[in-house]
């Protein structure tokens, strides 16, 4: 089935949020985070998605600028730096300018030169957004960027992939929803977009219902089924 509009998860997906901590532990005043930075990085990304899960829940709902705030300052304190508030800084400002996984440019731009539409729907607060994908250069490639805060709730809640059909004019069945997040997935799938499942760590399958289409290890042969 030919798809009409491709649509992305950000981060995880098509920007690397490991990213920031990574290139924060390069600094030469990067001290005892050169030693911690992926478990930082791990436990920044766990309790970002915790915290947009419960604020949803709680019907506590703040922006993902907050939210990604908040977890930082967690991660911090459980890896011994919550004192270092020019890190605290510094990441904040890297986690605004991702880097994208390396296939990511060229896969897009195939599948723009095979006449697709593409957007991206995402937690991510719109200044978040446009700042990541003016960064990563793909801007020029990206018809809309799509953001919870119009609706101010975090996926998986239906309400916000009905965000598409609403803002693009393209009916679910000729969508195909591509995300990193398993539970991204089946929220998805379940609201019925066609949906692909990019698996970069070979993590086993979320047990939840609807699960996806496509399983792939990352998004450089997702042109072959768009």
């Amino acid at each position: 089935m030919r798809h009409e509009l491709l649509v992305f998860d950000a981060y995880g997906t098509l920007f690397d949020v490991a990213a920031a901590a990574r290139m924060a532990a390069t600094r030469p005043d990067a001290g005892r985070l050169a030693e911690v930075w992926p478990k930082l990085a791990e436990d920044w990304r766990r309790k970002q998605l915790e915290y947009s899960w419960l604020r949803t829940i709680m019907g506590a709902h703040a922006d993902f600028a907050t939210v990604t705030a908040e977890a930082l300052d967690w991660a911090m304190e459980a890896q011994g730096l919550g004192t270092e508030r020019g890190l605290r800084a510094v990441l904040l400002g890297l986690y605004d300018q991702l880097a994208p996984y390396p296939e990511v440019p060229a896969v897009l731009n195939a599948l723009r030169q095979k006449g697709l539409r593409l957007a991206i729907l995402s937690n991510g607060a719109p200044a978040m957004l446009q700042s990541a994908v003016r960064s990563a250069g793909i801007d020029g490639l990206i018809e809309a960027c799509l953001s919870v805060e119009e609706v101010t709730t975090f996926k998986p809640a239906a309400v916000v992939y009905g965000l598409v059909e609403a803002r693009l004019g393209v009916a679910p069945a000729q969508v195909l929803f591509v995300s990193s997040n398993g539970w991204d997935v089946a929220g998805a799938a379940r609201f019925g977009f066609t949906t692909a499942w990019v698996n970069r760590s070979g993590a086993p399958i979320d047990r939840l219902p609807h699960g996806p289409a496509h399983i792939l290890p990352d998004l450089t042969h997702l042109p072959e089924i768009a």
